[in-house]
């Protein structure tokens, strides 16, 4: 690691991504910050917002630390919530999902380890066209590259369940997503 990889990393640092209405990923630190052995996305959720349908990654852990609101968690068959300076491990090959779990907006930082996941949020950014609906096709053909699988159809069960606001993705067609009324 370089001298110019240490020191501080600030709100102005890294790419941001933005995925439909409100939440976003920014990568504070990538692979080559940290030799390879973790990154660390920051994502900003909306109130009441789903961060992703269930999904499971076979490379990573990932480890949430909740810096601003109170975010729930489905982790295998547990269901519970963190709040700030509270952090979540999720384990590889483990089913899971997140999101805002209050009328406010959230923030969160993911520690992922390995680093290299990182790189996902900036392949996916481009399908996610303002005021459209995202690609999920497509989006499912780079989950595979990275080793994420994405369940597209728990997001109707998610967000009934869990009272969360519905996500520009249930308005168009992709792999598994099943339309509820």
């Amino acid at each position: 690691m370089s001298q110019a990889s240490f020191g501080p990393v600030g709100s102005d640092v890294g790419d941001v991504v933005r995925f439909g209405e409100a939440m976003t990923a920014r990568t504070m630190l990538g692979a080559q910050a940290t030799a390879g052995g973790f990154s660390v996305v920051e994502h900003l959720l909306g109130p009441k917002e789903l961060a992703a349908p269930l999904h499971m990654h076979s490379r990573e852990d990932e480890f949430t630390v909740v810096t601003h609101g109170r975010i729930g968690f489905l982790l295998g068959e547990g269901v519970f919530s963190a709040g700030p300076g509270e952090l979540v491990r999720k384990p590889r090959d483990q089913w899971h999902t997140f999101w805002n779990d209050g009328d406010e907006p959230a923030r969160v930082l993911e520690i992922i380890s390995p680093a290299g996941f990182e790189r996902y949020f900036q392949e996916i950014g481009p399908l996610f066209p303002e005021n459209a609906p995202p690609d999920l096709e497509t989006m499912a053909r780079v989950s595979v590259k990275y080793g994420l699988q994405m369940d597209f159809s728990s997001l109707p069960v998610l967000i009934e369940r869990f009272g969360l606001a519905r996500p520009l993705e249930m308005n168009g067609e992709g792999p598994g997503l099943h339309e509820h009324p």
